[in-house]
């Protein structure tokens, strides 16, 4: 298995967007599984806990040395793509208890399944509308290399 480094996150900042596209060694649904289910997503992003499967659903992705950030599904085209909107602005320091719909960003993970595997996509947009917009999308696009990097490897991951 060929462990080539995937390539980085980049920012848009014309359109206040970070997109990253991998490639996991993984069918389409094992990968969704591990974008849906919360046991999952603790394992790879940071300790989640949502109070639903379905849009609406709310709760928290937490991480050992900050406080649980709010969360909600957006949308769900499932297995193909599912949106989550959260309140993670970095740059401000402060975090609501609930998703502020006026300030929060939403990143959308779309799968394109392959012959051996799936390619995945993470595109965050709403940045402008943040505390510090280049600020953040500096610090999601570098936390967006680190979290999928560990999806790559809780699911074995070939570039």
């Amino acid at each position: 298995m060929s462990m080539e480094p995937q390539p980085s996150a980049v920012v848009d900042e014309e359109a206040f967007a970070v997109r990253r596209t991998i490639r996991i060694d993984a069918p389409a649904e094992k990968v969704w599984t591990a974008l849906t289910d919360p046991a999952l997503i603790s394992r790879w992003l940071g300790d989640t806990v949502l109070d639903g499967a379905g849009v609406g659903a709310r709760g928290t992705v937490s991480w050992p040395d900050r406080g649980a950030i709010p969360l909600r599904i957006e949308a769900i085209d499932a297995p193909r793509s599912i949106a989550y909107r959260w309140s993670n602005d970095d740059a401000s320091g402060d975090v609501p208890d609930e998703v502020d719909d006026a300030t929060s960003t939403v990143f959308t993970f779309t799968l394109d399944p392959l012959p051996t595997g799936t390619r995945l996509t993470v595109v965050e947009t709403g940045f402008e509308a943040t505390s510090d917009p280049a600020s953040n999308l500096d610090s999601h696009r570098r936390g967006w290399d680190s979290e999928l990097d560990e999806l790559v490897v809780l699911l074995g991951a070939r570039a």
